[in-house]
């Protein structure tokens, strides 16, 4: 797929060179490579949820992947689906597929992972009455509609009624190890879609106590949970008897977790980490020179965006939100505040996915005299009304959050003001309750290898990391149609026409796609990254004395 799927195995006796060309230094399976033993010292923020069917943010899902594993998973060097727990997932129709799954594997309190543990996992979620952010990702499922609650009103009640059914009609169990699932329409990419989290299974006691379960995990995969979650401070992994599969590498994973990235980065000097998956943008140059050989660079496939809260009356005009984007000038600032190594967002699909187009964007490219038509056009900016910018704290946003309000004032004459005080957990639930008072920071990286992965799930009317309150039937429809298609590539053109209806409607103002940057100890063996799932910790190997 237009050479996204690269090697990035890498030993830690590379050099910066191979690891920034070709994120390689082996050409052994990470699986297969590097020492057993120790314990792995992580960088994390804290997690929203530590439950498959919520945690959805970049540090629940770092943790979510060691503690359960499900139907497939996705090769580290090729971004390849391969079967995990699935014997094989199979379809005659592209509508009705078999899934199998191999025996004798268990979660850590000793219950069965069989067909109940996925379907069970697959209905919690779906069922709106349980608000799991995943959920979203079940809406193929046959019967979905049903598990969703129904303003009667369009007032929104104060208890909204339940919904028709409990459990989707689309899941069917065959016998203990096999179970069938009907979509709505044909969907060539349902294999690739479910190694993503948010499809793991789950125990029948983590359902029946959700709150629980979120503190002290009952997980299935090679890692379990020592103690319990503590919030704010840390979690704590150590391999899991029960795992019958590839054992993980470290005997045990330390996530510390940090209010921001700048104190995560000075532990990192300090010798308390062994491995964090980004570095503050600020010290990036300096990290690359302390650090050399040991930082891991790779072109990435996550991007940062600007959203609009659409739900708001200032920037229900396109022309608006038009405007705001031809008046920030990417480059400049991507040269000043990140050293010039990302790259500046002309579409909303990374270019290296199949089906991205160069230059999609004709908002994305600076035109100044552009802008002010189009805000003269929409009745202008209220007057006297500063522009809110939000972003989370402690993540090292504001500088080039500031260098894009001081751009939109330039050029504008809007005022602004930043509100960068919210922990990531708080401020994800103001962009699920939209809570946004003005344009607001987010990123955002692929779930699965495919096109559709940008697209759905962040602008579909219904999808659960819709944080702008974008509604478009005519690209509901698209996307309707593309999923719906003979084959992933015959989709593509479906993808793309919903794309430029984005373009032109811009709900977000994509900004630019990172590169990546790690950095860990000289405690580590091998570190290995993974073309979807990002650092793999489990994998990730330790000297040995």
């Amino acid at each position: 797929m237009r050479g996204k799927f690269l090697k990035v195995a890498v030993a830690a006796t590379a050099t910066a060179m191979l690891a920034t060309a070709c994120g390689g230094g082996s050409d052994d399976s990470s699986d297969n490579a590097g020492q057993s033993g120790g314990t792995l010292r992580v960088y994390n923020a804290e997690p929203a949820f530590l439950t498959p069917s919520g945690g959805d943010d970049e540090p629940s899902l770092y943790v979510i992947r060691q503690l359960y594993r499900g139907l497939v998973k996705y090769n580290a060097q090729t971004s390849a689906v391969e079967m995990d727990l699935a014997e094989s997932v199979e379809s005659a129709d592209q509508k009705l597929w078999t899934v199998k799954i191999k025996s004798g594997y268990t979660f850590d309190n000793g219950e069965p992972v069989n067909a109940d543990s996925f379907i069970r996992s697959w209905n919690f979620a779906a069922y709106s009455p349980n608000a799991q952010n995943n959920g979203y990702f079940m809406k193929r499922i046959a019967g979905v509609k049903d598990l969703q609650s129904e303003d009667p009103d369009g007032e929104g009640p104060q208890k909204a009624p339940e919904p028709k059914a409990k459990e989707l009609a689309g899941l069917k169990k065959v016998d203990d190890l096999t179970f069938t699932v009907e979509l709505d329409a044909p969907f060539s990419g349902f294999p690739t879609t479910i190694g993503y989290p948010g499809f793991f299974p789950m125990a029948q006691a983590c359902v029946d106590d959700i709150a629980k379960c979120n503190e002290t995990p009952i997980g299935n995969g090679p890692y379990k949970i020592d103690g319990s979650w503590q919030h704010n401070v840390g979690i704590n992994l150590v391999r899991s008897e029960g795992w019958k599969g590839e054992a993980g590498k470290p005997d045990r994973i330390e996530y510390k977790i940090f209010a921001d990235v700048d104190a995560g980065y000075a532990a990192f000097q300090a010798g308390e980490l062994d491995v964090m998956y980004t570095v503050p943008p600020a010290r990036y140059k300096e990290a690359k020179a302390t650090y050399g050989d040991r930082m891991f660079e790779l072109a990435g496939d996550s991007f940062t965006y600007v959203g609009f809260p659409v739900y708001m009356d200032e920037f229900k005009d396109k022309r608006v939100r038009q405007a705001i984007s031809l008046v920030i000038d990417r480059q400049s600032i991507i040269d000043a505040v990140f050293d010039g190594r990302f790259a500046p967002a002309t579409g909303y699909v990374a270019p290296s996915f199949e089906g991205a187009r160069e230059n999609v964007c004709s908002y994305c490219t600076k035109d100044a005299a552009k802008a002010k038509q189009l805000l003269q056009e929409a009745g202008g900016w209220p007057a006297g009304k500063k522009l809110t910018l939000w972003a989370n704290a402690g993540a090292g946003h504001d500088q080039w959050l500031q260098a894009v309000g001081d751009q939109i004032k330039a050029e504008l004459g809007i005022d602004y003001e930043l509100k960068v005080n919210l922990q990531f957990a708080e401020y994800l639930e103001t962009a699920d309750q939209k809570k946004f008072t003005g344009p607001f920071r987010l990123g955002w990286g692929p779930d699965y290898p495919f096109m559709e992965t940008f697209l759905y799930p962040l602008y579909g009317s219904d999808a659960g990391s819709n944080n702008s309150g974008y509604k478009n039937p005519a690209f509901d429809a698209l996307m309707k149609e593309g999923d719906s298609a003979a084959s992933m590539q015959a989709a593509i053109p479906s993808y793309q026409k919903a794309e430029d209806l984005l373009v032109e409607d811009l709900p977000v103002i994509p900004m630019w796609w990172r590169k990546e940057a790690a950095i860990y100890s000289e405690n580590v063996d091998q570190f290995v990254w993974n073309a979807v799932a990002d650092a793999d910790y489990g994998a990730t190997s330790l000297k040995q004395n």
